[in-house]
């Protein structure tokens, strides 16, 4: 067994199609799959389901797949261990983020850190909560700055950055017009706008719904609170936002508190606690709880 083949077969998982992985690795297609059937006849098993248009793992291959990663990162870890020694702190670093991290700052985080690190490449993507810490468990991201409403899985730490409730706003002449409070079963039936499921915002609130028996009619998702405000506006419904958001349109929403249990939304930062971490990643996690203590 060969890094070069566990490397080839993780691509191909990862891209489910030879010929993207053999892009992404920089070599010939056929060298990729000559590689992956050799690894297959060392195992004496199938790792790869070929027989359909996107190549699948089985389920010896979805079993191999974490130790595959696991082997290549701790072989780029004594690389990086070695520079890290030597005083040098490079390599790759993987940050993901919900759309609604705007107020935790993240450019400013991100900015810091490449000035202090100007070696590390630094990579960013979005998604939702629930795929993020997934990602973070297989060590496919190093950091993330995600929604919570519940506490996080085994294996992830959390540093709370932002903890505050959620509001319901609609247009000044809406159903919430005059009302400045209401509680859960006063939302019941109307048409509710609001992030989509898998984030924080949105577990809370299916939970909140689901605590007084109740089932939310969503008329609209985004991704981006700052679209579902705008969507409030147009009296397409009642929107269910941050307070912070809430309250700085104020002056053109009908803006209301949520009565009853807690319905906050809570922006964490969030790495994993167990499995290998690069130097980089270790740089990168440490400088973000420093700077977000501050």
């Amino acid at each position: 067994m060969e890094l070069h083949q566990l490397a080839y077969f993780v691509a191909v998982a990862e891209e489910g199609n030879f010929t993207r992985a053999a892009e992404r690795l920089h070599v010939a297609q056929p060298g990729v799959s000559a590689q992956v059937k050799r690894l297959e006849r060392e195992l004496g098993q199938e790792l790869l389901d070929r027989s359909g248009r996107t190549v699948r793992l089985t389920d010896v291959g979805a079993a191999a797949l974490p130790h595959a990663r696991a082997a290549l990162a701790a072989v780029q870890g004594v690389r990086e261990a070695v520079e890290e020694l030597a005083g040098l702190v490079r390599g790759q670093v993987a940050i993901g983020a919900v759309t609604s991290a705007g107020p935790v700052r993240l450019p400013d985080l991100l900015a810091g850190f490449h000035e202090r690190y100007p070696a590390v490449e630094i990579t960013l993507s979005e998604a939702n909560s629930d795929t993020m810490l997934v990602a973070l468990r297989e060590g496919r991201l190093d950091l993330a700055v995600v929604g919570l409403s519940t506490p996080p899985p085994p294996g992830i730490a959390t540093q709370v950055l932002l903890d505050e409730p959620f509001l319901a706003v609609a247009a000044l002449d809406g159903p919430l017009a005059g009302r400045v409070e209401v509680a859960i079963p006063d939302l019941d039936g109307l048409p509710l706008m609001a992030l989509p499921k898998g984030t924080g915002l949105r577990t809370a609130l299916d939970a909140a719904f689901a605590r007084a028996g109740l089932t939310p009619r969503i008329a609209f998702e985004a991704a981006d609170p700052n679209v579902l405000v705008q969507l409030a506006t147009r009296g397409l419904g009642v929107a269910i936002v941050p307070e912070s958001l809430g309250r700085y349109h104020q002056a053109e929403l009908q803006v209301a508190g949520i009565r009853g249990p807690a319905l906050r939304g809570v922006l964490a930062l969030a790495w994993r606690t167990d499995g290998p971490l690069s130097p980089a990643a270790r740089a990168l996690i440490a400088f973000a709880r420093a700077a977000y203590r501050s």
